[in-house]
């Protein structure tokens, strides 16, 4: 970590705030990664072959795994190190569809992603590549991916007028008494909404533990190429370098090689259970390393630690989620997740318009990374942060 603030200002910084904070953000950050985008995960094995218990057992998997990995890391190395599923992969088996043998090939293909993981936290300069990113451009990547996000509790209001105000005006008004009770309210009200507005039996048939399948993967050069390889590009791309980057703004200097190789091998551990690519959290990175999770930078790890025992939980009750979230108007449950990343927003954007001299490569960036733009399955993200990059270089060369 490279914020090391005096010893007084770290006393007082631990008085003024007790171990609750960081436990509450890391609690809202787990719940923000799972029931934002969990639907796409599901879809996403039942498009490469899975049937619908194998899919239920694929999300198991990678809750267990993905949570057990941040609770190890971050307390081993005390930052906050986020660990979520690869959303960007979810999409990227819709679009690839099934594959010549099933979902046996497509767990052989996530094998082969987990072990291209692996080798590329084995090789030294690339980390060092992917860990030299300018802050000014990784400010404005974060507010790219989160802008459409912080949009959603304005359509929702649109959308949904009689169930997004209330859950904004709770948000507004206990911001006002106790901040960091403002989300954690607004969630409550959000589930209180939907549980009011279900249909009769919307919930039937939903149980608390889903069941766990084993498949024995096989293995197809078609699929490493078809799925293994552009899963793993999009893992690196999309999540790992977004991951890498929301850590550094805030100040922490992640274990690159250790995290893919880590991340890597409880990808080979998740994906014969149904489980597919883990990796570094981007979005819900920013709730528990920035400083909504704990005014003094030593203590926000708790909240990695706490994200991970809820994945846990979470992940036992993939099922019951999933029913409650089907029967949800999908603009309220974005309405929350934007409501959560409202400070996270306002944090990457003051940052990416801090420097004048690099605030058109900083804008470069925002806008490609907000658009949504995709080339060769590769997200915006990534394509922000290269069209800035680039603007960036050529306006130095110009300069000089």
């Amino acid at each position: 970590m490279t914020v090391s603030p005096t010893s007084d200002d770290a006393h007082a910084g631990l008085a003024r705030s007790s171990n609750l904070q960081p436990v509450l953000a890391g609690i809202i950050a787990a719940f923000v990664g799972f029931a934002g985008v969990f639907t796409v995960v599901l879809q996403g094995f039942i498009a490469v072959g899975a049937t619908p218990a194998q899919a239920a057992s694929g999300l198991l998997a990678i809750c267990i795994v993905q949570g057990l990995l941040a609770i190890g890391m971050s307390w081993h190395y005390r930052i906050p190190l986020s660990i979520a599923w690869s959303t960007p992969g979810s999409v990227l088996f819709a679009a690839t569809g099934m594959l010549d043998g099933g979902y046996a090939v497509a767990i052989g293909a996530f094998i082969g992603a987990g072990i291209l993981i692996i080798a590329a936290g084995l090789i030294k300069p690339f980390g060092k590549l992917v860990s030299s990113i300018p802050p000014v451009l990784a400010s404005a990547m974060l507010a790219g991916i989160l802008l459409g996000l912080c949009l959603a509790p304005a359509k929702a209001v649109a959308l949904e007028p009689d169930l997004a105000i209330p859950v904004v005006l709770v948000w507004a008004l206990v911001g006002r008494i106790r901040r960091i009770w403002a989300v954690p309210a607004a969630v409550a009200t959000a589930i209180a909404m939907i549980a009011w507005h279900a249909p009769a039996g919307g919930l039937a048939g939903a149980h608390f533990i889903p069941d766990i399948t084993f498949v024995w993967p096989q293995f197809s050069a078609t699929a490493m190429v078809s799925l293994a390889v552009p899963l793993f590009i999009v893992t690196m791309a999309s999540q790992n370098l977004p991951g890498i980057a929301v850590m550094r703004l805030n100040g922490y200097e992640p274990p690159v090689g250790p995290v893919f190789v880590a991340t890597g091998i409880g990808s080979i551990i998740a994906a014969p259970f149904g489980g597919h690519t883990i990796n570094l959290a981007a979005i819900t990175a920013a709730l528990c390393a920035g400083p909504d999770a704990h005014p003094h930078p030593g203590r926000r790890w708790i909240a990695s630690v706490s994200a991970g025992f809820t994945y846990l939980v979470l992940g036992l009750g993939a099922t019951t989620a999933a029913a409650l979230i089907a029967i949800a108007p999908p603009v309220l449950i974005q309405a929350a997740t934007g409501l959560a990343l409202f400070g996270a927003f306002g944090g990457a954007l003051a940052g990416a318009v801090a420097h004048p001299a690099d605030r058109d490569a900083a804008m470069v960036t925002f806008v490609t990374a907000a658009s949504g733009l995709s080339f060769f399955g590769i997200g915006a993200a990534f394509w922000g942060l290269a069209a800035g990059g680039a603007f960036m270089l050529l306006n130095k060369r110009w300069s000089r």
